[in-house]
């Protein structure tokens, strides 16, 4: 770890610099899947889907900034590329095969509501340790996390 004079205890440093990378890698993931739509989205609402799609990949990107930033403010590394994200996400593998819009958003929805899960779960955890900063962070990730799974829901319930 580099030096800080954070006063959080480095025990508690440690812990929450574990679980921003653990988060930030299925951001990473999210970010790519939210991609794979964008490109490969086919359909009578396109375009729609195809801007919301990347709307997606935007809010995952702000993401992944602010868990490596917090991270950095700890005193930890980030470890935010490519390969770690694939290797540490907890999400389900995006199929690369879809074309259909809606069949896009049932998968998006998934990951998404995958990852709300997750930063969830993280919130518990840092109120836990006593790091309600990083618990804020988690909070407001989470909010938007919710969001996106709202918009991308909402596609779902249009009659085919």
């Amino acid at each position: 770890m580099h030096p800080t004079l954070n006063d959080l205890p480095e025990k508690t440093r440690k812990k929450m610099i574990a679980l921003l990378n653990a988060r930030l890698a299925d951001a990473t993931d999210l970010a790519g899947q939210a991609k794979q739509a964008h490109w490969s989205v086919r359909g009578p609402v396109f375009i729609a889907l195809h801007e919301l799609f990347d709307k997606v990949y935007e809010e995952a990107e702000e993401f992944k900034d602010l868990m490596a930033e917090r991270v950095a403010q700890l005193g930890g590394v980030a470890e935010g590329t490519i390969r770690l994200a694939a290797k540490n996400s907890s999400l389900a593998e995006y199929p690369t095969r879809l074309v259909d819009g809606q069949d896009h958003c049932q998968q998006l929805a998934k990951a998404l509501a995958a990852f709300a899960k997750g930063t969830r779960r993280a919130i518990d955890e840092c109120s836990e340790a006593d790091d309600m900063a990083t618990s804020d962070l988690f909070t407001e990730i989470t909010r938007d996390a919710d969001k996106m799974l709202w918009f991308v829901e909402a596609h779902l319930h249009a009659k085919r």
